[in-house]
């Protein structure tokens, strides 16, 4: 029986039918969708644990060659000499579009080109260390903004295969099953109509018949009396 009451019309049948194949085509779109997506989002996964793992290995290298760095020099020469940065970084944020998620795009660019810019201080009263610990950091900036990139993709890619699995699920189980049942309940009606339309021109056929006899009969006995 259809979930819900609707007209046994052929109208109504034709409707049930568009909607019916209207559903099904986006349902296998959806699926399909959803497993890009799942594919895309798997890749980025994989990724993002490499580049965690490399960004976290580069923080850790950096942070001991402070703390030795640190243990070699005064407090405020450390100070002194990280005080004012010589390097500067300008970053762009862009988007790209994969599967209907605006994914962001970081690309970045420092004031010159020169490496030895990143060194704010002279190397007279420093630590090698230190020079360690600043070319550690610089070097893993570039898988710090493409581990960010990742993260907030997974994030986004994450949050729109929940909703694709949502509209998938929701095609499938309720509005596909509830178009089928009201065209089977659509069908059953106007068949059980048509027997009915049939029978009752099956008896009005026969009641035709039948008076067709009886004034035969009639004109039959009327002739044989005149006679």
């Amino acid at each position: 029986m259809a979930s819900k009451q609707v007209n046994p019309t052929r109208m109504e049948l034709g409707r049930q039918k568009k909607k019916l194949a209207t559903a099904t085509k986006g349902h296998k779109l959806l699926k399909d969708k959803r497993d890009e997506l799942m594919r895309q989002f798997l890749e980025l996964v994989r990724e993002n644990m490499a580049l965690r793992q490399r960004v976290e290995e580069g923080i850790r290298s950096a942070n001991t060659n402070f703390v030795v760095a640190k243990a070699a020099m005064s407090e405020e020469t450390l100070h002194t000499a990280l005080m004012a940065p010589k390097q500067e970084v300008y970053l762009d944020v862009d988007n790209k579009n994969v599967m209907s998620v605006d994914i962001p795009v970081f690309d970045y660019k420092t004031r010159t080109a020169d490496e030895n810019d990143i060194y704010s201080y002279g190397f007279a009263f420093t630590s090698s260390d230190l020079d360690d610990a600043v070319k550690s950091l610089a070097d893993i900036l570039p898988d710090m903004l493409r581990l960010a990139e990742t993260e907030k993709a997974c994030q986004l890619m994450a949050s729109e295969i929940e909703k694709t699995r949502r509209r998938v699920n929701a095609l499938e189980h309720v509005i596909i099953p509830e178009a089928q049942a009201n065209i089977k309940y659509i069908t059953m009606k106007l068949d059980e109509n048509e027997r009915s339309t049939q029978i009752r021109l099956m008896k009005v056929k026969d009641m035709m018949l039948e008076d067709a006899h009886h004034y035969k009969e009639k004109q039959a006995a009327y002739a044989a009396e005149e006679a």
